[in-house]
């Protein structure tokens, strides 16, 4: 498969902010893929754009005679696109959007899905991960959990189940709050906002797991995403609602009864993005209360020499796989060879700004992650978990 044509193009994010999408032209039709950006960034990811979006853009079109010499037959052949267009010189979502955009082409001309080009046995479906009630960077207002997201993981056997149990668990969390007078507007995320603190906010989403179980009889795992890093400052986590300061070793411990009070089954950058160590603590104080994944986003931002780094320290039990933290997907396969090869669990992620590209779905089935994190609700959310729910109607004909 060769472009008759690539195109760059600034589009707005579901946050208002600047992206880009990109358009591949061949002899079938033009094949669009976008890149989404994050609020909460880690500091070790790659940068979007470089230098800046616009002069990115005029770099993509200097370079896109070269790009359409470049004849894609599989997965493989990105390597020659990697070439021309390094995510060092043009940022990870240029080079993102373009490879997305290239695969879903290549899909079409081989009578393919998106997901069969990357791997055509695959044939396990992810957990999908939901924002149910949010704070942090993702939510506007200071009286708020200082903790980033809420999570729901529905255990349903069918993704299509997993999907239903996660939106009604989202509604019961709105209702909850409701009666409490602390529903605030969905954040950026589409998650509910609350004037509740961390703890009480897992009191509701305890209260939800205990009603949910109770109605469809299968497990429902809650957690949720610290986002230690954006409350970190001088060596200590500052907490607002309530106001408290935690050394890390006292975060670690706070962190340890919430697990073991709420049965926490997920727990996403409980520390700071430097602390390969204070993770490593945790997950061991984790082991011995129960079942519970420490996992890595900041920490790691789905590259592998941080991935090596954490797993060499012991640090994580899961890592979150953002593809636009990185930029390649060829980095991002190897990402998750090394990950299963560890025993280490993935979670497909999306951003907070995200945009209508389902492509995520395809990429997590295809990499054959163990979970997806898309969100609840939103059109931008409910595109990606529409698109699994196809994909699974597919492979079960």
């Amino acid at each position: 498969m060769r472009a008759k044509e690539v195109e760059g193009k600034i589009i707005l994010n579901s946050r208002g902010d600047e992206t880009i999408e990109i358009l591949t032209k061949t002899n079938l039709g033009v094949f669009s893929a976008s890149a989404p950006g994050g609020k909460s960034v880690g500091k070790y990811e790659t940068h979007s754009f470089i230098p800046n979006i616009k002069v990115a853009l005029r770099n993509l079109k200097d370079a896109s005679e070269k790009i359409l010499k470049v004849n894609i037959d599989n997965f493989l052949d990105l390597d020659e696109i990697e070439k021309i267009i390094p995510k060092e010189k043009f940022g990870a979502n240029i080079l993102f959007a373009l490879e997305s955009s290239l695969l879903k082409a290549l899909a079409a001309e081989q009578g393919k899905n998106m997901w069969q080009v990357i791997n055509e046995k695959a044939k396990i479906f992810p957990y999908p991960v939901g924002n149910c009630m949010g704070g942090g960077k993702h939510t506007a207002g200071k009286l708020k959990p200082e903790f980033q997201e809420f999570l729901v993981i529905p255990m349903n056997e069918k993704f299509i189940d997993r999907i239903f149990t996660m939106k009604r668990f989202h509604e019961l969390c709105g209702k909850r709050l409701e009666l409490l007078g602390a529903k605030g507007k969905p954040n950026d995320e589409n998650a509910w906002s609350t004037t509740l603190g961390n703890d009480k906010t897992l009191d509701v989403m305890e209260e939800t797991r205990d009603e949910i179980v109770n109605e469809i009889g299968r497990d429902v795992l809650i957690g949720i995403d610290a986002a230690a890093s954006s409350f970190y400052e001088n060596g200590r986590y500052k907490y607002i609602n309530p106001p408290e300061e935690l050394s890390t070793e006292e975060q670690i411990n706070y962190l340890a009864r919430l697990i073991e009070k709420y049965e926490l089954g997920y727990v996403e950058d409980p520390l700071q993005e430097e602390d390969f160590d204070g993770f490593w603590k945790l997950k061991e104080e984790a082991r011995k209360i129960d079942s519970c994944l420490i996992v890595g986003d900041d920490l790691t931002v789905s590259h592998l020499d941080r991935l090596k780094e954490a797993v060499k320290k012991r640090s994580i039990s899961a890592i979150i796989v953002k593809p636009n933290q990185n930029g390649s997907l060829l980095e991002i396969g190897k990402v998750m060879e090394f990950a299963n090869s560890r025993s280490i669990k993935t979670i497909f992620s999306h951003r907070s700004g995200e945009t209508m590209d389902y492509a995520l779905a395809d990429l997590a089935f295809g990499f054959q992650a163990d979970y997806i994190k898309t969100g609840v609700m939103g059109k931008e959310r409910e595109i990606k978990l529409q698109r699994m729910i196809n994909i699974e109607k597919e492979v079960e004909k």
